[in-house]
């Protein structure tokens, strides 16, 4: 089987688990085709969604001392798990590029055409950079990634996708990436910020309706690819951020009753009015919290970057 085959099964499989549960889900990973990067871009480019900037603002102030945080005599292979567009990380390429730093650039994204597209984007400003681009989900690519022992690792993970994962599965996650750190690696990773609620709100629930699109797009994928006859605008994004336990969370919601018919599962769904999908979480921390998962994984904080407005942080740890 495929790596593609294998993926196509897997959100099979996920669909016919997720679309059968009560309550209903589907994880927000399978939006990511090439409708759905398109949309991302959209939102990253929203004034409400402050995330992007303020992150790509934290990196553009600290390159030189990150630039020097990273580098070893021996070289470093830079890997990132959801490079996306590569925006933020071009920062550091640049930075890396203008101060002939020994390193191997390994991005790695859950969309084909997001490595695709970020490869050649590179290859055409830095030709001679050595890029090595993956396709495949955190947890898959994790396994493979424990061969990159020849010289230390720089692991970055930004855009706050830890926040993806509720607290356990992120410990899970990080405990993943601890078993194949050595002494000498780093992992870098951007974590949101709990701020007024009223900031995160509107981030996930923009004013011209592109978040909501985005979210629909696990619709028109299914219609798509697995023949289903989902009425999509008869479904509506909805977006809830609880500021007690830091957590937003986004919603599909059946506007009327109906039944959907997923042909390629053979699988009818019954869908009550004010029914939800739930599609994802996106969790908001503060440094207790983050300490709290860097112990429970076997990780320590090394170090902590803040940008300007103290919307976002982004946090170096070393194995414990």
């Amino acid at each position: 089987m495929t790596k593609k085959e294998s993926f196509q099964l897997e959100f099979e499989q996920h669909v016919e688990k997720g679309l059968s549960a009560f309550p209903k889900f589907l994880s927000s990973k399978y939006i990511y085709d090439d409708r759905g990067d398109e949309l991302f871009q959209q939102i990253m480019a929203l004034p409400e969604y402050y995330l992007t900037n303020a992150e790509y603002n934290i990196i553009h102030q600290y390159k030189s001392e990150l630039r020097a945080l990273f580098e070893t005599t021996k070289g470093f292979d830079l890997i990132e798990l959801g490079a996306g567009d590569g925006k933020k990380t071009k920062v550091l390429l640049e930075e890396f590029h203008v101060h002939a730093t020994n390193f191997t650039y390994i991005p790695i994204d859950i969309s084909q055409h997001a490595i695709d597209n970020l490869s050649t984007s590179i290859k055409n400003i830095y030709p001679k950079m050595e890029v090595h681009g993956a396709q495949g989900t955190y947890f898959k690519v994790l396994e493979a990634l424990s061969r990159f022992n020849k010289r230390p690792k720089v692991i970055i993970v930004l855009g706050s996708n830890i926040g993806n994962l509720p607290h356990r599965e992120a410990i899970d996650f990080l405990k993943q990436i601890q078993k194949i750190m050595s002494p000498e690696d780093t992992l870098f990773m951007g974590f949101d910020q709990k701020k007024d609620p009223y900031t995160i709100q509107s981030a996930y629930a923009d004013s011209t309706g592109v978040t909501q699109e985005f979210n629909r797009n696990l619709l028109h994928r299914l219609n798509r690819e697995m023949n289903a006859d989902f009425t999509v605008h008869k479904f509506e994004h909805w977006e809830a951020y609880d500021p007690e336990n830091g957590t937003a969370k986004s919603y599909l919601i059946a506007t009327e009753e109906c039944e959907v018919t997923i042909k390629k599962l053979n699988l009818k769904v019954h869908f009550n009015k004010w029914e939800t999908i739930h599609t994802e979480i996106s969790q908001k921390y503060d440094d207790l919290t983050v300490e709290w998962l860097a112990k429970e994984s076997g990780l320590q904080i090394s170090q902590i970057f803040e940008d300007q407005e103290k919307l976002f942080k982004n946090y170096l740890f070393k194995k414990k």
